[in-house]
């Protein structure tokens, strides 16, 4: 890990699997020191689901690049009370929620595994990243987007307690659906996140491993202070 000093760190980035509680943590964080939450996330689901619109074949590699080299996509302060982090806007249309569906789901891993989306959207990342005062969190933070931040944590969890926590979040939203097939996808993200040829899921080799499986989000939430500060 990065020397932290007394001085609190001004880039901060949280990488993990998909569901790890990152995005939770993250903007619990950012709030907490009044910095900018971004979820990166968000950007891969958003050329999903724009791809998915217009009818673009997901494994059109080309094709989805090219969409992502020309998409403009903005991330927002959370302008409804709904449980959202942030709005998610492609076009000035608001599809906060609309990358969260099952569709993109199924289909955003195959789009972030594309070398053209990764280099257009990461150069879009990091021009915000290096302004300072953030908290990022994505699977690439620490070690593509922004090697440089000042405090790098890779939280993560069983696929099963992840799968867990999504199934309990869409049936919360008033969402319909089942373990078994979210743990699935789970655990095929999974495989495709850290198995593809660029910006593969991992830790950074200066990063602070914090395995959640048998902490709360209080729990988790502490403990990535005290790193903080």
């Amino acid at each position: 890990m990065n020397k932290v000093t007394s001085q609190i760190p001004s880039i901060i980035a949280i990488d993990g699997p998909a569901a790890s509680g990152k995005s939770t943590i993250g903007l619990r964080l950012a709030k907490t020191l009044g910095y900018l939450f971004f979820d990166t996330g968000v950007m891969y689901r958003a050329i999903t689901w724009l791809a998915l619109q217009r009818g673009i074949d997901i494994h059109d590699e080309a094709a989805v690049s090219a969409l992502a080299e020309e998409t403009q996509i903005d991330v927002a302060p959370a302008s409804k009370p709904d449980g959202r982090a942030c709005d998610v806007l492609v076009n000035g249309q608001d599809i906060t929620w609309e990358v969260r569906s099952r569709s993109v789901d199924a289909n955003v891993s195959i789009v972030a595994a594309y070398g053209g989306v990764r280099r257009a959207l990461s150069q879009q990342q990091r021009r915000v990243g290096q302004r300072g005062n953030i908290v990022m969190v994505g699977r690439d933070i620490g070690t593509v987007v922004l090697p440089e931040a000042d405090l790098k944590i890779y939280l993560d969890a069983t696929a099963e307690e992840r799968a867990r926590r999504r199934y309990d979040e869409i049936i919360a939203r008033g969402g319909k659906t089942d373990y078994d097939g979210i743990l699935k996808r789970v655990i095929e993200r999974d495989h495709i996140d850290s198995t593809r040829d660029m910006a593969p899921l991992k830790a950074a080799e200066d990063a602070v491993v914090l395995n959640s499986d048998q902490l709360n989000e209080d729990q988790v939430f502490e403990r990535v202070l005290a790193l903080v500060k």
